[in-house]
């Protein structure tokens, strides 16, 4: 119950100092790992699958068994790594900037500011298509950078929160189905899926929950939801985008231009195509999940615990001095 308790306080205590401070400016340990993570990769890469299957085992059990090495030092390691893990304070900003850029018909600057969003080509992107783009990342943002994370942190603690970041920024890195990445960033785009499969799902439940907040209806997302995430190519980014398109009453996908090339992503949601009024909605949307997500983790904790101390034999709880 101890454990519980210091691994909910420090959920909140994190979640708090990204509400107030955002990611640190420099420094930051997530861009470090991404730095040791290229490093790593010299050394293994091959274009073979089982190339990413080492570079995979090696840089997230590395991370991991840090985790649990900290795991022990009670209310602050957890609250430090929340803060280092959680991007959703620096995700509503960038909203926000992109937001009041495009309302003052400031395209270029929008155009700017994308690339901290998503990676799509912003060059043949006018107001509305910016304000599609960003509003379509905001909320698969809300999931990867807010939600999976604290939910991850719930179960597992400090090893939960890293091993997670640690997933996600893999993927982030070298997940892609390009030529150099299609075999050896194989692995790390599968465990990121099955990573986020849980999250993915909380996040459309939670926007149901809140969307009469931004003028929407739980019945509308979950019906969206249900009739249009499996369009998707991702099994989890069509989740959260069907749902966020249910809540804001509008439709998203179509067209869809990368400096790499054209998709045509499959329509999501049966209103009118998003514009940039619709963008400051999204944000707030997003915020509101992200505090639900929170207050979820944290009353959850006392129940991931009773199911680990249920899966533990009684001989190792008592060796470990699990507590009731």
């Amino acid at each position: 119950m101890r454990r519980g308790v210091s691994i909910g306080a420090g959920l909140l205590a994190g979640f708090a100092i990204d509400r107030v401070v955002g990611d640190p400016v420099r420094g930051h340990p997530v861009a470090g790992f991404g730095m040791l993570a290229a490093s790593v990769e010299k050394v293994t890469y091959a274009d073979r699958r089982w190339a990413g299957v080492v570079h995979e085992v090696v840089l997230v059990g590395g991370v991991v068994g840090a985790g649990i090495a900290l795991n022990r030092g009670g209310v602050l390691p957890v609250a430090l790594a929340t803060w280092t893990v959680l991007g959703g304070r620096s995700l509503a900003r960038t909203g926000h900037a992109m937001a009041q850029r495009l309302e003052s018909g400031d395209v270029a600057g929008a155009r700017e500011l994308l690339p901290a969003l998503c990676g799509r080509d912003p060059e043949v992107l006018d107001a509305d298509g910016l304000a599609r783009a960003a509003l379509e990342s905001i909320a698969e943002n809300t999931s990867d950078a807010a939600v999976a994370p604290l939910l991850w942190g719930a179960v597992a603690g400090v090893p939960g929160l890293l091993g997670y970041r640690a997933v996600n920024t893999l993927d982030a890195m070298i997940g892609y189905r390009n030529e150099r990445y299609r075999r050896f960033g194989w692995a790390a785009a599968r465990v990121d899926d099955a990573a986020n499969l849980l999250p993915a799902r909380v996040t459309g439940l939670l926007t149901a929950v809140v969307a009469p907040l931004v003028g929407g209806h739980p019945a509308t997302v979950v019906r969206t939801w249900r009739r249009d995430a499996g369009r998707h190519p991702s099994p989890n980014a069509g989740v959260v985008e069907a749902a966020a398109a249910g809540a804001l009453g509008i439709r998203l996908g179509g067209r869809t231009e990368y400096r790499h090339g054209v998709e045509q992503r499959p329509e999501l949601g049966a209103g009118r195509a998003p514009a940039v009024a619709d963008l400051r909605r999204a944000v707030r949307l997003s915020e509101l999940v992200q505090f639900a997500a929170v207050a979820s983790a944290v009353v959850s904790v006392p129940l991931y615990a009773a199911v680990r101390k249920r899966m533990l034999p009684a001989g190792y709880q008592h060796q470990r001095g699990v507590r009731p």
